[in-house]
């Protein structure tokens, strides 16, 4: 062991640029370390998820509202959402090793925080929306939908509907048909309600207008083909087997042509593990001791439209039982599942295994603002809203990524991909204390959930995939809005941020904590640098500056009014400038604090 010395960072880091340079450098993940965290608990992980995501699109809107519509910017509210998100990243939280009623204040936390970021979204797009000139006419319904990424957004969007008549059809800004599914409505009982869905087609951080209007009728014609056990597009095809509800297919196609079959036929399966390792997975690196499957009842189509289609799948296990929803959009280029979970199995772990036909695999998992190679071992890693497997199928190179809503435990062993969806430890175990008969222990994770994931076959690597704005759309959602007609000075569309080229994000869009200023985060997502052009809010020139591979880079810009001028700070929002006024250059090049 080393010999520990009491001591404060300025020593530290002096004996550190002191030292014979033998410090080894270290580049990739810390520690692997209690596996089973990644995925113990799925209530907090999900509420967490649909927090942050909430937090960042109320954040947005809010910012372009203040410029717009002239609002107050709810900085107070989301300062004190953003610490109740904060509080419960706490690693026994958020890892889901903490005392049972820990999640009872965790959940109503969290679910405070999703609250002030609801209010604070709905205000910030109804005070735009309320500004637009949205024309009158007999029986005119109109919609909005805002984007709250800054580059377009083609997505299927679904509104509660009340009153659809067999001769209303839906009509864009320019006055074309746009194609309309009816599709099952929450209040499944009452015959004059409905919900609809539609794709709309969104500018970068932006809104498009709609309107449901009388005689107009609905196209019918599609690019969507769908048969009792499968789903093909433009882009995708898809095919269940009906004896045993596994993938039977998943075509990568262009236009309309199929160029690569991504899974190994009859092979994805809903797995149960067997799993009595403690809440930490303390001793565990995978989870891979398989005792059983989820067996499929059966397939069917509930829903075939111009839009949309949806197979679903109902499988059981023991007393357990899960329903997918297969759901291929007309212009979808990913295949998303929704999922249903009822669970009710104790110390076993469900994992959802995707074989897929690449040779020499590589395993790619998101981590935040990034992305990492890791072996493909079959060992369980930590991963964020997306994990990739890519390599050779014939002499070309193809991949298939998992987009998901809320999961973070998954493994790839070989060109298979799996996705922790559930583990049932008992609550704070913590080896070597081992449970006890006539003792009432409580179960994680008991009962129904829902998730989804999505599959996204590629050609190429990962990297050109676009991997990063794709999971950020599928947590993400545009929003649609139904308005009432009524003058106003905005037009019908309309786009406040855009960001170029097509690996580069913002990773975040407010208003400063300490002032007025536009706080701009720019990331690169695909480990390649660029030249990074973003379009901001109320700023006449665009921000453009030189980005590299997965750098981070954050500015405060002033208005228009005030010169614009940007300066890059951390990311806590201080001027770089004024931090390394700070540090005084010794003749050696070390830096010694002065403030």
């Amino acid at each position: 062991m080393p010999r520990l010395v009491h001591s404060t960072p300025r020593r530290f880091f002096d004996a550190v640029r002191e030292g014979d340079g033998s410090i080894p450098v270290v580049d990739g993940d810390l520690q692997h370390h209690a596996v089973g965290c990644y995925s113990a608990h799925s209530g907090v992980k999900r509420w967490m998820r649909r927090t942050e995501s909430a937090l960042a699109a109320a954040e947005t809107w809010g910012t372009v509202a203040s410029s717009v519509a002239a609002i107050p910017y709810p900085r107070a509210e989301l300062v004190r959402a953003w610490k109740q998100v904060l509080f419960n990243q706490f690693h026994d939280t958020l890892g889901g090793t903490a005392i049972e009623p820990a999640y009872v204040d965790a959940r109503d936390q969290l679910g405070e925080a999703s609250s002030i970021a609801a209010r604070a979204h709905n205000v910030a797009i109804q005070s735009i929306s309320r500004l637009l000139d949205l024309p009158v006419g007999p029986g005119v319904i109109p919609m909005v939908v805002f984007n709250p990424h800054a580059w377009p957004v083609r997505s299927t969007v679904e509104l509660e509907y009340g009153g659809l008549r067999a001769t209303d059809g839906l009509l864009d800004e320019r006055g074309d048909v746009i194609p309309v599914q009816e599709i099952q409505p929450y209040a499944t009982v009452q015959p004059w309600r409905t919900r609809i869905a539609f794709e709309a087609d969104v500018p970068a951080l932006g809104y498009r207008t709609y309107r449901m209007t009388g005689e107009t009728g609905r196209p019918q014609g599609s690019d969507l083909r769908a048969t009792p056990t499968s789903l093909e597009n433009e882009r995708l095809r898809l095919e269940i087997a009906p004896d045993t509800g596994r993938i039977a297919a998943l075509v990568l196609r262009e236009n309309g042509v199929d160029v690569a079959s991504l899974l190994t036929p009859g092979r994805s399966r809903a797995a149960v593990v067997d799993d009595t390792s403690d809440t930490w997975g303390h001793r565990r690196l995978a989870y891979g001791d398989e005792i059983g499957e989820f067996i499929a009842d059966g397939v069917e189509l509930v829903e075939a439209g111009p839009v949309r289609g949806i197979l679903r799948v109902t499988s059981r296990y023991g007393d357990s039982s899960v329903i997918e929803d297969f759901v291929l959009d007309a212009h979808g280029e990913s295949l998303e599942i929704r999922i249903i979970l009822d669970w009710r199995e104790k110390s076993r772990l469900l994992k959802l295994r995707l074989p897929t036909l690449v040779q020499d695999p590589a395993a790619t998992y998101e981590v935040p603002y990034g992305a990492l190679e890791r072996p493909a071992d079959g060992e369980e890693e930590p991963g964020q809203r997306w994990i990739d497997v890519s390599g050779r199928i014939g002499e070309e190179m193809f991949g298939l990524a998992v987009l998901n809503d809320g999961k973070y435990g998954f493994d790839i062993r070989g060109g298979e991909l799996g996705v922790t969806a559930v583990r049932s430890p008992i609550y704070a175990h913590h080896e070597p204390t081992s449970p006890k008969s006539g003792v009432r222990y409580q179960f994680q994770d008991q009962g129904l959930q829902r998730f989804r994931l999505a599959l996204a076959p590629h050609r190429g690597a990962w990297s050109e995939a676009g991997l990063a704005r794709r999971a950020a759309q599928f947590n993400q959602r545009p929003t649609v809005l139904l308005e009432s007609a009524h003058p106003g000075p905005l037009p019908l569309v309309a786009s406040y941020a855009s960001i170029e080229p097509d690996h580069v994000v913002i990773g975040a869009l407010k208003l400063a904590e300490d002032g007025d200023e536009l706080v701009v985060r720019i990331v690169e997502t695909a480990g390649r640098g660029a030249r990074a052009i973003a379009k901001l809010p109320d700023r006449d020139q665009p921000l453009e500056v030189d980005i590299g591979p997965f750098e981070i880079r954050t500015f405060r810009v002033r208005s228009a009014d005030t010169g614009g001028a940007a300066v890059e700070t951390d990311l806590l929002e201080r001027p770089l400038e004024a931090i390394d006024s700070n540090l005084e250059i010794a003749p050696d090049g070390t830096a010694a604090t002065t403030a």
